[in-house]
């Protein structure tokens, strides 16, 4: 595995009987990279997020994550090794407040809590997850029940609860899914700054999106690998903008 690859797949596979959801699929992310997954429906990238979460066991092929081969480990293993994500559907608790969904997270995830835990371990969840709000911009709203939040909130809201693992690796699906323009800007801004930090891999179908604040774009179709390279490179393939770019325009 290169020095600089955080997670590289070797011949990903997956079968759904005859269907090749995911097919040989080799990619290969940098540390500090903010990766892009496009393609038409069907292509694959949720499958393909999901093996790499471990959500789904891959059929064959490998997954190496920080040196590590994670090929199969449950969801659980693989988020306390580092990989963390966010859901193509809002999926918080709304009838508890902003702070209490991050502060949960936090809590759940600290390894050192349990039930008898002193009470100054409880102070420093609640401060890590204050933490957590202003970095998503959502400080000023902690009291505030998430079941009120704008739909935009609600997908920050989510982001914060996935980064109470302190993920090196943070998969978003579809972020932007739903949002207005104005919410759509500002949650661009808030995944390039998250991607200061550690490496990011999105699947978005926005190619405004996909286009301003990609490092690399991995193309999908039909399961496979059709192109990658920066945005421009992306932009310029007659390849892509054959099978995929003239249609989602």
């Amino acid at each position: 595995m290169p020095d600089d690859a955080l997670l590289r797949t070797e011949q990903l596979t997956r079968a759904f009987g005859s269907l090749l959801a995911v097919d040989r699929v080799n990619v290969s992310v940098r540390r500090g990279e903010l990766r892009s997954i496009i393609g038409p429906n069907g292509a694959g990238k949720t499958t393909f997020f999901r093996l790499i979460s471990g959500e789904m066991t891959p059929s064959s092929g490998r997954i190496w994550f920080d040196g590590r081969d994670i090929t199969g480990l449950p969801q659980h293993e693989v988020a306390r090794l580092g990989v963390a994500k966010s859901y193509q559907i809002t999926n918080v608790f709304p009838h508890l407040t902003v702070l209490e969904n991050v502060r949960v997270a936090v809590q759940g995830h600290a390894r050192a809590y349990n039930f008898w835990s002193k009470a100054s371990h409880l102070q420093d969840v609640r401060k890590r997850a204050e933490k957590l709000l202003e970095r998503i911009g959502l400080g000023r709203k902690a009291a505030r029940l998430a079941a009120h939040l704008s739909h935009g909130e609600k997908r920050h809201l989510e982001i914060g609860i996935a980064l109470a693992t302190d993920p090196a690796l943070l998969l978003l699906d579809e972020p932007t899914a739903g949002m207005s323009p104005e919410e759509t800007d500002e949650t661009m801004r808030l995944i390039r700054e998250l991607a200061t930090s550690r490496t990011v891999i999105l699947v978005e179908h926005k190619m405004k999106v996909v286009m301003r604040i990609s490092d690399h774009v991995t193309v999908l179709h039909q399961g496979q690998v059709l192109a990658e390279g920066s945005p421009d490179e992306i932009r310029a393939n007659a390849l892509v903008q054959q099978t995929y770019l003239g249609a989602a325009r």
